[in-house]
């Protein structure tokens, strides 16, 4: 089982069992104080807006242009800042940590 750990909006940490092949949103959304996700993956609402563990942040993709205009329009950006939708999961990422974004 590939987990991602997280700390919710709470601060509550949690461990997750990862969905390969999904995104992270989709995981994420299931949480009690997860993302909301309105827009349901199509990188257009910045919802489901997390830092990732600077550790991790290396061995994930860059941001896409289109992540990159969403990201710059929050107030709690920084460089730590990905869209959970725009990361899919997979066993590679098994102990990916993340805290979940204040809501703008």
């Amino acid at each position: 089982m590939a987990r991602i750990y997280v700390t919710d909006r709470m601060g509550e940490s949690l461990v997750v069992e990862g969905h390969t092949g999904a995104s992270v949103m989709e995981t994420l959304r299931e949480l009690d104080n997860g993302v909301e996700a309105l827009c349901g993956g199509m990188c257009s609402c910045a919802t489901c807006h997390c830092y990732i563990d600077s550790t991790w942040r290396d061995r994930l993709p860059p941001r896409s242009p289109e992540e990159e205009e969403l990201l710059s329009e929050l107030e709690y950006i920084s460089e730590k800042s990905r869209l959970t939708c725009q990361l899919r999961f997979s066993e590679e990422l098994d102990g990916l940590t993340l805290t979940i974004a204040p809501e703008e």
